[in-house]
């Protein structure tokens, strides 16, 4: 679509102006200067007063048609968890063409100061900034003045589009709750908009009528549609551990731009693409189709590093190695190459699509099959599969096809294994797309796991200290993870130190920490440990955790009802054994019953095992927690809470030594 109209004539929208809803700016009431909880939610650290946003299609003084968009908001701070309410980020889109402008931005806090009296601080205009964040986007950012415990905070701005097809969509819900949200659109008829509801919220108010003529230009005139979209008393959105994007399921109002007339010639133009537009499209884009035909200069680097191979599993793990050492990530995302493969591979860093299309092409260049595979990261919400959108991908990965298996490929990390992706791209489906055959959809939930191990093997010595060895395996992605947690220091050493230092249940005496730089295998890690925190009862008794490390403490599942899913994004195997040799006069008083604990569906166990030896001088211990599943449904997250309950109750028993 061509993103700009020049007007040769003006726009007419005094209806508009009369039917605005926007509360006044800068104004306050004794109520807002007074209040000190939100009644419907007292744990609240703050809330929204007000919010009411604007969009409509407008002339502006350039003589250019465009998307104009107004956003006002108070807000209340309760507490110094509230501070964050008052730092702003405002997204601006751009491309090659054409960008957003953000103006007439301004923000004023107010407070009590000690001698009781008011006081109004005004945003500084100097300290708004921009962040570039990748090829297409931007951020503005400030922060509010002065916000402390009990001020209001308020602030406005406006954003002038001429990507029509990026109606701002609107967020009822926020993390802190809201008295009143208000959206109001006007949209000339020469535009058509599908809306949406989303969420659990049903609009408290809903209006929709015509505004006759209220758009005119070059002599075509149009009515316009003006709806109002309020939603009264809103509940915080509560964020929770293991989801995805809160986008996905705040509630919402969104708007899809299915086709538009010109006002001038009267031409009709249909929004709604088909995915084989879209593969023509990005396969004659130098910055993604282009790069992906440059086997040439891939095949002159690579044909060293797979000399005299002929497997071709092995030949693809050469390739991957080669580019994550060649190509250093630049914490750029992007979906297209940002100057090219070759620079990349010259200069050694680059964004993620210029890594990820460069191994791609490699992979080709090799005479593999590979393609490359397009993706929103969790972060950034699901993909809408109904109709192409590509501005909502924010993500580019490999995905080459050996002996009829697929492997999915990210060398943007240099402690990734070849064939495991990271968290952050196990979101929904991915678009598949290749030079020479349409595009298609694949799940996106890999077969990656991760499996962590503990064995302890201690021995209670007659002088009542307990010495013994702790093994730790982690598996899969949990050894990629572990890679991250060791490389963070400078050496083992430090790592080791590290633990050392954190750790009051065991003292280390000695180490080993092996398969860190073979990213195929687990890592292991043995320590020669002496435990330093256990009691003693009475002269006869000693008590003793058995749980040394990892204990679980809180439940990471709280809310009375989550209602969307648990996203783990992979299954997961967390196993602990404890082999416990006690010296001739010592037996246990309490010990530990057994357990057997499963979710519904096959969805996990919670397993405890205890088994003491035939002859009394010891015991074994075990315990493991296993989800089977990546994703849990919100019907299964009572059973999910109370797993976590029982796994925390059981983890609360100590043992007791006691002399015969």
């Amino acid at each position: 679509m061509k993103k700009t109209l020049l007007l040769l004539s003006s726009f007419f929208f005094l209806a508009l102006l009369a039917k605005a809803q926007d509360f006044a700016y800068g104004t306050f009431t004794q109520e807002d200067i007074s209040m000190k909880k939100y009644a419907p939610d007292t744990s609240a650290h703050a809330v929204v007063l007000n919010e009411y946003g604007n969009s409509r299609i407008n002339v502006t003084n350039d003589d250019y048609v465009k998307l104009i968009y107004n956003y006002h908001i108070k807000i209340k701070i309760f507490d110094n968890e509230g501070y964050d309410e008052g730092k702003v980020e405002i997204p601006i889109y751009n491309n090659d063409d054409d960008y957003e402008d953000v103006e007439d931005i301004k923000g004023k806090t107010t407070y009590i100061d000690n001698d009781g009296q008011i006081k109004v601080i005004e945003l500084d205009p100097k300290k708004v900034y921009k962040v570039t964040n990748n090829k297409h986007w931007s951020t503005l950012k400030f922060a509010m003045p002065e916000v402390k415990n009990g001020s209001t905070i308020e602030y406005s701005y406006t954003i002038y589009s001429r990507f029509f097809e990026n109606f701002h969509s609107w967020y009822f819900q926020s993390d802190i709750p809201k008295i009143h949200s208000e959206y109001e659109v006007h949209i000339p008829a020469f535009w058509n908009y599908n809306a949406a509801l989303t969420g659990p919220l049903k609009l408290t108010k809903n209006t929709a009528d015509v505004e006759r003529e209220c758009f005119s230009s070059a002599g075509s005139k149009c009515d316009c549609s003006h709806m109002i979209y309020v939603i009264d008393n809103v509940p915080a959105f509560t964020e929770e551990a293991d989801m995805t994007s809160a986008k996905n399921f705040k509630s919402a109002i969104n708007f899809e731009l299915s086709d538009y007339q010109n006002p001038y010639d009267g031409t009709k133009h249909a929004m709604t693409k088909e995915w084989k537009d879209v593969d023509y499209q990005l396969m004659h884009d130098e910055d993604f189709g282009g790069q992906l035909k440059r086997t040439s200069l891939l095949k002159d680097r690579i044909t060293p590093i797979i000399a005299g191979e002929t497997d071709d599993l092995k030949k693809a793990e050469l390739i991957y190695a080669y580019i994550q050492k060649s190509i250093k990530w630049n914490d750029f995302y992007a979906t297209e190459s940002d100057g090219g493969i070759k620079k990349a591979l010259d200069n050694h860093t680059g964004n993620i699509a210029d890594i990820n299309l460069a191994l791609t092409t490699a992979l080709n260049a090799a005479g593999l099959n590979a393609e490359a595979v397009l993706l929103s990261v969790r972060d950034n919400g699901t993909i809408n599969k109904l109709y192409p959108v590509l501005t909502e991908f924010d993500y580019v990965v490999a995905k080459v096809n050996i002996d009829g298996k697929s492997y999915l490929l990210d060398a943007t990390d240099p402690l990734l294994p070849f064939g495991l992706l990271p968290l952050k791209c196990i979101n929904d489906q991915g678009r598949v797309m290749s030079l020479n055959k349409p595009s298609y959809w694949i799940d996106m939930n890999t077969p990656q796991k991760r499996n962590s191990t503990y064995h302890f093997d201690l021995t209670l010595q007659p002088d009542g200290k307990i010495k013994g060895t702790m093994t730790h395996f982690s598996i899969g992605y949990e050894a990629y993870l572990k890679r991250q947690e060791i490389k963070k220091f400078n050496s083992v050493d430090e790592y080791v130190e590290d633990i050392n230092s954190k750790s009051t249940k065991f003292r280390i005496l000695k180490s080993s920490v092996t398969g860190i730089d073979s990213l195929d295998q687990p890592v292991s890690e043995t320590y020669q440990i002496e435990i330093k925190e256990f009691k003693s009862l009475d002269h006869d008794r000693l008590a003793f955790d058995p749980y040394i490390i990892n204990r679980l403490i809180t439940n990471p599942y709280k809310l009375a009802d989550r209602t969307y899913p648990v996203d783990i994004g992979m299954p997961s195997t967390i196993r602990y054994t404890l082999t416990m040799h006690l010296p001739d006069g010592y037996t246990i008083e309490n010990a530990p019953k057994n357990a057997n604990l499963g979710l519904p569906l096959s969805g996990g166990n919670f397993v405890t095992n205890y088994q003491q030896d035939d002859n009394g001088s010891g015991f074994t211990f075990a315990h493991v927690i296993q989800l089977n599943k990546s994703v849990y449904q919100p019907n299964e997250y009572p059973y999910l809470k109370e797993f976590y309950n029982q796994v925390i109750l059981s983890e609360k028993d100590e043992l007791i030594f006691k002399k015969k």
